[in-house]
Order: C-alpha cells, then structure tokens, then sequence
C-alpha cells in the first residue's frame, strides 16, 4: 500500500534543493563550466574580491608576473600559473579560511587576457597580433583573423620558438585542411607562435609544383594537388612523346641537401599491374628516350 507524501517531507526538500542551488561550496563561488578550461598564464590580469563577515575584506587587481606569481593580500605570493580560476579560488580561499576569516568567499575573474598571444599574417583578412581566452587551433586563429583571401596559397608556415635544431617552421597543407577538411593538419597552437600563410604568387614553387622532363608531350611544371600520381602527372602534361620509354622512367625527390631517385614502370602502371606511384610537391619526373 503507497503512503501519500507528508506535506513536512516535501517542505524539507524543497529547503534542501534550495540551499544546494544558493549556498557556496565551501566559500568558493559557483562557476560556469568555461572557467575550468582557461589555465591562468604570466601577463593576465585577475580581479580578486574576498567576502567574509558580510563585508568585502579585499577588492583588487593583480598581474601575473613573468614568474607566474601574484601577491595575495594576507597570504603574499603565490603561484597561479597554470591554475584554473576554480583552482586558484580554492588555493586561496585554504589559508584565508585557516588563518583569517570564517567562511570567507573568494571570487576571481579574468580582466585582461595577455598569456595567450597569437600573430598571423599574410593571405588572411585581418592580419595582426590575438590576445586569446582559449588555447586555439591554426583554424581557430584564422577565423579570428576573419579567414583566409582568394589569393592565399596551399601552405601555411607556423613558426615555433624551440621547434627544429635551426627553428625550421611547421608546414601546414591548407588544401587538405580547408578545402579537404582534413583535420590532420589542424594543429593546436602555442602560445607565441606566428602563423604565416603566403599568397599564391609568392609561394616557393619547390613547394607547390611538379616537374616533368625528358620525352613527354608538354614538359614544365604542373600545379601539385593532393593525391596525385606520377601517371596523373604525365596525363596532365599531355602524355608520352613520340619516343618515351615510360618503363623506366624516374622520379628525382628532394630532401633537404640530398636527392632520391626512385625508378618506376609507368607501362605496368598504365597496364593496371603495378600500383600507381603518389607525388609529393617539388617531384621531378623524368622520362627518358628509349633505346630502339
């Protein structure tokens, strides 16, 4: 048999739901779940206020120094790099809670953003320095830069202190990325990075293009685009010339200082016995006369 609720019961829920929703957990204040992402960094500004008694104990503005340091009123210095605002709350709200004050609140807020800091330029709408709340991906940082202009090129370089022994930049394929969606190559960022995306006209061709040489119909340079092949390549160029030996023909690939030859069949390729052979920009094809 089901007993109706008594109307007491209902009432204490009600207080008990009630009070979970207005009252602090221990002295910190209820946050959204964005401030448990941003981790406070050197060069941010915080504004600090501490309740207790009824009364506002502190009310000011610190600046995280390049030690990621900020000197608390009471306590004196203390870490808060890398903390989230939730996390330093608590760190602070501990030794006032022990030593000052009965229960007292700790509120803190981002004023300024400094520790998070983006250049891009080149082939992007707004080209300039980013002051983020967040920690970006090249796509995050592009579309703050009000996204890539017609002109820009296939490439974006991402220059990041420490990367590389001569600090040689990351190279981001931006066709795969933005024209594929291949977010592979949506790399998250660091802080400090510059990010530059080069116009079409400027890019280095090594990096762009594909060469073909020897007996093919239209020898010179191609566009390079993603997944392209050496038998692709050769179509593209108009085909065999008259007295082309395409079995062996060779790709020459550079790599930094050194140069590879790969030899290829390209008569078995066209057969469909072999599989075709993939580019990667700046390949060399050359095909060669044959001997009859």
């Amino acid at each position: 048999m089901r007993y109706p609720t008594k109307p007491t019961t209902l009432l204490i829920s009600f207080l008990v739901c009630l009070m979970m929703t207005l009252i602090p957990l221990k002295g910190i204040c209820e946050t959204s779940p964005g401030r448990s992402v941003y981790k406070i960094g050197p060069g941010d500004i915080i504004s600090l206020t501490v309740t207790a008694g009824g009364e506002k104990q502190a009310e000011l503005d610190l600046v995280v120094s390049e030690q990621g340091e900020i000197n608390i009123p009471f306590i004196g210095n203390m870490v808060a790099a890398g903390l989230t605002l939730k996390n330093l709350e608590k760190k602070i709200y501990i030794p006032l809670e022990k030593d000052y004050f009965v229960g007292p609140q700790v509120n803190i807020q981002i004023k300024e953003y400094h520790s998070l800091s983006y250049t891009i330029s080149g082939a992007v709408s707004k080209p300039g320095e980013y002051e983020l709340d967040f920690h970006p991906a090249i796509m995050d940082l592009i579309a703050q830069a009000g996204g890539v202009i017609k002109d820009r090129g296939s490439i974006a370089y991402v220059l990041r202190s420490g990367t590389g022994s001569k600090n040689d930049p990351i190279n981001i394929d931006l066709s795969k990325l933005l024209d594929e969606g291949d977010m592979t190559q949506n790399i998250m960022l660091e802080t400090g990075d510059t990010v530059y995306i080069p116009m079409e006209a400027n890019l280095d061709q090594a990096r762009t293009k594909v060469y073909l040489e020897g007996e093919i119909k239209k020898p010179g340079m191609i566009d390079y685009q993603p997944g392209m092949t050496a038998l692709s390549a050769c179509i593209m160029a108009g085909g065999f010339g008259k007295y082309a030996a395409p079995n062996r023909a060779r790709i020459i690939r550079t790599d930094g200082d050194t140069h590879k030859i790969i030899k290829i069949n390209l008569e078995k390729i066209n057969d469909g016995d072999t599989p075709d052979f993939p580019l990667k920009p700046g390949d060399r094809i050359h095909i060669p006369e044959t001997w009859l």
